[in-house]
């Protein structure tokens, strides 16, 4: 039995994660009600409430809501490391894989919706984007490494939990309730998520902590992949860029958030304290050091976002942002 394979015992403790279907939030639950008598005067407020929000937070949104969208490529990732052989197997990771999925079914589906209600935006450019990003794929770079895997979706759920939160702040900063009560829903799921993949790896630390600290190690090394890194319209190849230094710009998520992320985690998994040797006692060196690293990067980044020309989206029919 493998490492992974070894875990099943603890998944099971930690499935309780995941909320009860009959207890977990819808998307209609945030929507008008089409089925009302008033759903025309409910879809009007939506897209008068919208209104507040400025061009260069919806590119974001879109683009979140386009990385929520690609959720299949996410899963087949996943399903490569902890295995769900018949599609229907009972095993604590193959249902914790099956229902992690159905709860993030529900954000690109969710996001999808107020979109398309709010009028802001083209939706047919929106969705020939979401067709190509799951067309063309995605690698986290960690191909056949389990322990990396693992640490891969930690870090991205606690990325995209702060990149909904701070769209939340945002709308509702700028009196947007509506959208700021769709992102908080979102992030709450994330967290818990987080959670999850947060307590498997520093499981692993103490299973075996050399492989596991030097696949940390490893991922940092070449700087972590975004999900939605294969973004593109069809027009534009540097989508995917623009998008990331628009969240950079107004702060939704940025390069002193991947260093907080660090932090965290460095710290969820006691990664300071733990005693190593040798090589091992090297790569924790070199993992303690990059919070302060990517901190002192910050405002140099910022910086150079900060002089990019506008870019066209097609996702707002052409507008310039």
């Amino acid at each position: 039995m493998n490492v992974i394979e070894s875990l099943q015992d603890y998944v099971a403790d930690n499935l309780s994660l995941l909320s009860p279907i009959d207890q977990a939030w819808q998307p209609t639950e945030l929507l008008p009600d089409l089925t009302a008598e008033d759903w025309s005067e409910q879809v009007q407020r939506l897209r008068e409430s919208s209104l507040v929000l400025p061009d260069e937070l919806l590119v974001v949104l879109v683009g979140n809501m386009v990385t929520e969208e690609a959720l299949p490529n996410y899963t087949v990732s996943l399903e490569h490391i902890v295995k769900d052989p018949t599609g229907t197997s009972e095993t604590p990771w193959a249902q914790w894989l099956r229902r992690w999925t159905a709860e993030e079914n529900r954000h690109g589906d969710l996001l999808n919706a107020y979109l398309r209600l709010s009028g802001r935006v083209d939706m047919a450019a929106i969705e020939r984007t979401i067709h190509h990003l799951i067309s063309n794929g995605f690698s986290p770079g960690n191909e056949g490494d389990p322990h990396s895997g693992l640490i891969y979706a930690a870090f991205q759920e606690r990325a995209t939990r702060i990149s909904h939160g701070n769209i939340a702040r945002l709308s509702q900063g700028r009196g947007e309730e509506n959208l700021a009560r769709i992102c908080r829903k979102i992030a709450a799921d994330e967290t818990r998520h987080e959670v999850f993949y947060t307590r498997v790896v520093g499981e692993l630390f103490e299973r075996d902590p050399e492989n596991t600290l030097f696949a940390y190690r490893n991922m940092l090394r070449k700087l972590i992949s975004m999900p939605g890194s294969q973004m593109t319209d069809g027009r534009d190849p540097n989508l995917f860029d623009q998008f990331a230094a628009a969240a950079q710009r107004i702060g939704v998520y940025t390069s002193r958030d991947y260093a907080s992320i660090i932090r965290h985690l460095n710290t969820a998994w006691n990664l300071e304290r733990r005693s190593f040797s040798g090589k091992a006692a090297r790569a924790q060196d070199y993992l303690c050091r990059q919070p302060e690293r990517y901190e002192m990067l910050a405002d140099e980044i910022g910086g150079r976002i900060a002089e990019q020309p506008p870019t066209r989206y097609s996702w707002l029919g052409g507008r310039v942002v």
